[in-house]
């Protein structure tokens, strides 16, 4: 998949198929849009292209709210639509002149003009242009005049999901990652470069790498214990420095397929904490993770982790030996979870 970090980076394609939307989550109702998507492509012989914008545009046009947390970072976005098949990925920056074009000009400048559209796919709500005033009337009443296919997916088609970023925001706000995934139809992802931490966990037989995670818009689970795979990235050239495939490696068109080809992936499986500490009266919150049968340096590299399943809430103990005794549960009843599946 090839990724541009602003539409001007974008080379006008003579057959594109398009879809527009910021793809938080690339839940289930979403990846009905991407796989109409996908399939109109191949039947015109065309390419897939999505638009989609940084910063949010609830960001932009809601400065003030400083509540908004995203499911995906924009890099955990990408390595997914790359999953999906998605030939491009063009990253334009969110702005207020940007949200100020007439739907006419966006679609004639943007659309037809600076991508070459052909055919779009949409859902049955999606808004475009100044107030959000673009529409499916719009964009089937400029049809004829810039010569495109508009291929809508119904309300039905996607109600019956009964999926929205919204709640699965809700599901993660309270732990519930098994609904969350669920209703995405992959694990909630959680990537941190990993950091000294004042290694209690070691000192009780629990080694843990902590992780700092840079985005401050990507939404944390709630406090708990939750079984984790832990993707860690291996470099196969020595001399050569270690990249995250989860950021962009810069502004100018690539292909994520580049950025893995020095990577030699391994997995692991483990237990994650989110909390502060109760026990031992930590004021931060902390991410760390327990990998199962893991115990090489790590630190400054970037790990991933899948969410997989709830093993309880953050609670205090009353010392340090309690909490051990915790840990040790908290270890069989994620080592029982991954048996089951």
């Amino acid at each position: 998949m090839h990724i541009y970090h602003h539409i001007n980076d974008f080379k006008r394609l003579k057959n594109a198929v398009v879809t527009i939307g910021t793809f938080d989550g690339v839940h289930l109702g979403h990846q009905k849009i991407i796989k109409k998507l996908i399939e109109e492509a191949k039947e015109i012989g065309g390419e897939s292209v999505i638009l989609t914008f940084f910063p949010h545009p609830r960001m932009i046009l809601n400065p003030e709210d400083h509540q908004i947390k995203m499911i995906n970072t924009m890099p955990e976005k990408a390595k997914l639509l790359q999953d999906f098949g998605v030939d491009h990925l063009i990253i334009t920056p969110f702005t207020r002149d940007f949200s100020n074009q007439s739907p006419q000009d966006y679609i004639k400048d943007i659309l037809v003009g600076q991508i070459g559209m052909k055919s779009i796919v949409i859902g049955y709500d999606h808004r475009f242009g100044k107030d959000r005033k673009g529409s499916f009337a719009e964009l089937q009443e400029f049809s004829e005049v810039y010569d495109y296919q508009i291929n809508e997916i119904p309300e039905e088609d996607i109600k019956d999901l009964a999926v929205s970023s919204t709640r699965i925001r809700k599901s993660l706000a309270k732990g519930d990652v098994d609904d969350a995934n669920e209703l995405m139809g992959h694990p909630f992802v959680l990537c941190g470069k990993v950091i000294k931490g004042d290694q209690i966990g070691r000192t009780l037989g629990y080694p843990t790498a902590n992780l700092f995670v840079e985005e401050n818009y990507k939404l944390i689970p709630s406090d708990g214990i939750y079984a984790v795979t832990v993707e860690i990235q291996e470099n196969k050239n020595k001399n050569q420095e270690l990249h995250n495939p989860y950021q962009p490696i810069n502004s100018k068109p690539s292909n994520l397929d580049t950025q893995y080809s020095i990577l030699n992936t391994k997995f692991y499986k483990g237990m994650a904490y989110i909390g502060h500490r109760p026990t031992i009266n930590g004021l931060s919150q902390n991410i760390e993770v327990n990998i199962f049968d893991f115990s090489e340096d790590i630190y400054h590299q970037t790990i991933k982790m899948d969410f997989l399943h709830f093993i309880r809430h953050d609670v205090k103990f009353e010392g340090l030996a309690k909490l051990t005794e915790q840990l040790g549960k908290d270890k069989e009843a994620t080592l029982a979870y991954f048996e089951k599946i």
